[in-house]
């Protein structure tokens, strides 16, 4: 018997070394995979096997942190206040030098107002619209109510802390961006930005990706949106000193980039990756442990198999980021979630 054995040519080695990072500012953390919401576009909820990331395994990659100087630590996941221990999570990693956002449903930022007061620098809430519109995409009866009551409850404690809404746009808000805007206002949130949701990757528990028949309950129809291109421009319009005084994040040609993002899945128009350098500036480890250099490409390693360090220098991750060419990377063209930063200048030379 005999077979075809395809060998891929090996990389230059200086190539390999050019990819090397020196310094990671931004980390994302999972400290929890599971969610307490049931959100219409995504399927975190679904995971029945809970996993965490506990203090004993944070500690072991500490020294690797400040090697990298990470400067920056967003909790995220799943829910990140589902894992009891996430308040000395935090507390390590500012001990370790790192500025800690806590990026939360909100459900519950009240009853743990104190904790989160203690404990990160800043939050941000996921807020998807006016109250009937955010309850009906969360899928939890009085979602915006308790994420109000939450934010209120942290005000009392500490009211200069930065509270920031992200909202995902979709089929069920495309027509509710004014009114959410609005909504942020009324609950005393520092700013708004907006981001498209995502619709083809493996992310957010969908290894296989989604079926049209569950894309169509995300994705804003090609009659649905001239609807959102009204919305857009609506609320650029009437809120000029919102863009100026940052209360809304995203430049308008930014929003206008969401239209574009639902007009190029229905092939009315060209999918054109972002401007995004996060797997050379940040990186992401889950709840399992395993390192991705976003959260659309694929893992890297684990740090309950080697450390946090080596795998962000390891061979499968330099080979990755040798070979990955952000404009033409079909994930990266899909990408509903970019990041940029200035490249951190490299070590000089002995």
């Amino acid at each position: 018997m005999s077979g075809l054995v395809s060998i891929a040519p090996p990389i230059d080695p200086a190539l390999l070394a050019a990819q090397k990072i020196h310094s990671l500012p931004v980390l994302v953390v999972f400290p929890h995979n599971q969610c307490n919401c049931r959100c219409l576009m995504c399927d975190i909820w679904r995971i029945r096997q809970a996993q965490e990331i506990t203090p004993a395994s944070l500690e072991r990659q500490l020294s690797g942190f400040r090697k990298l100087g990470v400067s920056w630590v967003v909790f995220s996941g799943g829910e990140p206040q589902l894992n009891e221990k996430w308040g000395t999570l935090a507390q390590m990693v500012r001990s370790a030098g790192s500025r800690v956002t806590l990026l939360t449903a909100g459900l519950l930022l009240k009853g743990q107002a104190h904790f989160v007061a203690d404990s990160v620098d800043d939050v941000i809430v996921s807020l998807d619209g006016p109250p009937a519109v955010h309850n009906n995409i969360r899928r939890v009866r009085d979602a915006f109510e308790q994420l109000s009551e939450g934010v209120r409850a942290l005000r009392q404690i500490r009211p200069d802390m930065l509270v920031r809404a992200r909202c995902t746009v979709q089929k069920a808000n495309c027509r509710s961006l004014r009114a959410l805007v609005r909504s942020a206002k009324e609950i005393d949130l520092n700013s708004v930005s907006f981001l498209a949701a995502d619709l083809t990757s493996t992310a957010f528990n969908r290894a296989e990706g989604w079926l049209p028949v569950r894309v169509s309950r995300i994705a804003i129809a090609p009659e649905e949106l001239p609807d959102l291109a009204a919305e857009v421009e609506q609320l650029v319009a009437e809120h000029g000193p919102d863009f100026e005084s940052g209360f809304i994040v995203e430049s308008p040609q930014k929003l206008r980039r969401i239209v574009q993002h639902f007009r190029a899945y229905f092939g009315q128009a060209e999918n054109v990756a972002p401007r995004c350098n996060a797997p050379w500036v940040s990186a992401v480890i889950e709840a399992s442990g395993d390192v991705r250099p976003c959260f659309f490409h694929p893992v890297v390693g684990n740090i309950h198999r080697g450390t946090f360090t080596d795998i962000i220098n390891g061979q499968e991750a330099l080979q990755f980021r040798s070979g990955l060419d952000v404009a033409s990377n079909e994930i990266c063209q899909k990408c509903v979630c970019s990041l940029y930063l200035q490249p951190p200048p490299e070590p000089a030379r002995q």
